[in-house]
């Protein structure tokens, strides 16, 4: 089958099973067997190339991310797959920072329509895509590529791979309803990353995830380094246009490092990268090729300013410890001199009471509760009532763009407006407020 358009490959690709748009559950047994026997009748790609998984609660976008750029930076030509996008599906698929264009993707999906149509094997979206990744990057002949996983770990479609390095970021509670209702089972779910006689980067010191992830290593005979052990952030300290971390690696240490980036937990991500990438390479990056890579760090949608006058700040915090990280962030970071106003929207799957009262204590003048874009959304009515239970002055919108109509009607040049609690509802905004259009089928 030859797709003839980008909207005619989107449209077969949305005729998939989408658990991104449609919360999932682990009702039947899970099984990587669809994707595996897909990506076998393809002469399985993913062998084509070494690759580092990247899993946790949060933060392993913007980690999955700084990795590649800083590979990127010693010559080598890095493939990256991550989720979700902002404004459009070639957003997951990039090599060197590049987004897949529009011809290479159709053609993609084409070949996939066809192997879909022989073998009679019917993918979930986000399996197609992984798939589509994988082959791009052997189809490009990257020297590595710089997986993110989607949810979990073990029952991952990303967990195809056989990585050289691993990386958890962090657990926290998310996603309970499949992948578990303790930090344990979730913590041991993403485990399930870890590879033999590979390297595996743990960037928490909870305690429970170290257990589960020194037991894991051992039973595979990984090598396991740990935040705090094998690499340490010495300095994490809030600077002009980010943070000054101070990091010591296996290999090196980097002093005075600044990371244009905003949020404490920046730094952490930062000093994860450095050393995935150094696992990966056996050696040192290099001052020059650290300090150039982290000055320049871009990551769109996370705690990314986008407007000033009023200052408007988007964050893709979307679960409770994403929204600690944007309480503690915003206090620090975005100094104004008048009030500030929330506009919030969020997807079911999540306490709301645990989303909204972190944002009431800060002290927002007011939120514009919203509805986001997404069948899983919660009405802009539920998150309005959590709101008044804690305290805080609601109003209601059909949508974020109407939303934040009214949160700038209301402010003058020195207030800040936050965008926070879906990705959905800060694509929508990004959108609006720097004009890039959504290229999303309706």
């Amino acid at each position: 089958m030859r797709f003839t358009s980008y909207v005619e490959a989107l449209t077969w690709l949305e005729s998939h099973v989408d658990y991104e748009r449609v919360a999932p559950n682990r009702q039947d047994v899970p099984t990587l067997e669809p994707i595996v026997d897909t990506l076998a009748l393809l002469a399985d790609p993913e062998e084509d190339y070494p690759t580092i998984h990247v899993t946790g609660t949060n933060g392993k976008g913007t980690t999955s991310t700084l990795t590649s750029a800083l590979l990127s930076a010693t010559g080598l030509r890095v493939g990256t797959f991550t989720s979700p996008d902002l404004h459009a599906i070639n957003e997951r698929i990039a090599v060197n920072g590049e987004p897949i264009d529009d011809p290479t993707l159709v053609g993609l999906l084409s070949r996939l329509a066809d192997v879909e149509s022989v073998s009679g094997i019917s993918l979930t979206r986000f399996e197609l895509l992984t798939v589509a990744a994988l082959l791009h990057f052997s189809d490009e002949g990257v020297d590595v590529g710089v997986i993110e996983v989607g949810m979990g770990g073990t029952w991952d479609s990303t967990n195809v791979i056989n990585s050289d390095v691993a990386v958890l970021t962090n657990v926290d509670l998310d996603h309970t309803a499949v992948l578990g209702t303790t930090i344990g089972a979730i913590a041991s779910d993403k485990v399930g990353i870890f590879c033999a006689d590979g390297v595996a980067i743990v960037a928490t010191t909870d305690a429970i995830v170290v257990d589960i992830a020194q037991r894991r290593a051992d039973e595979l005979g990984a090598t396991l380094w740990l935040l705090g052990d094998s690499f340490v952030l010495e300095r994490n300290d809030l600077a002009f246009g980010g943070r000054a971390i101070t990091v010591r690696t296996p290999f090196e240490r980097y002093d005075d490092v600044l990371v244009s980036l905003h949020g404490i937990h920046q730094g952490i991500n930062a000093v994860t990268a450095i050393v995935a990438a150094e696992a990966f390479l056996g050696r040192a990056l290099g001052e020059k090729v650290v300090t150039s890579t982290l000055a320049s760090a871009k990551m769109p949608g996370r705690m990314e300013l986008i407007s000033r006058s009023p200052m408007i700040v988007v964050d893709g915090a979307h679960n409770p410890a994403g929204i600690k990280a944007l309480v503690a962030t915003l206090d620090g970071a975005f100094h104004v001199h008048g009030e500030r106003r929330c506009v919030l929207g969020m997807l079911s799957g999540r306490d709301v009471d645990d989303m909204v009262a972190p944002l009431v204590t800060l002290g927002f003048t007011e939120f514009h509760c919203c509805a986001a874009n997404s069948p899983r959304s919660v009405s802009a009515a539920e998150v309005a009532a959590a709101v008044r239970r804690h305290g805080g002055v609601a109003f209601e919108h059909p949508s974020a763009t109407a939303a934040l109509a009214h949160a700038r009607e209301r402010s003058t040049d020195d207030d800040l407006i936050v965008v926070a609690g879906s990705l959905y509802v800060v694509a929508e905004v990004r959108g609006e407020v720097i004009h890039v259009p959504s290229r999303h089928l309706a």
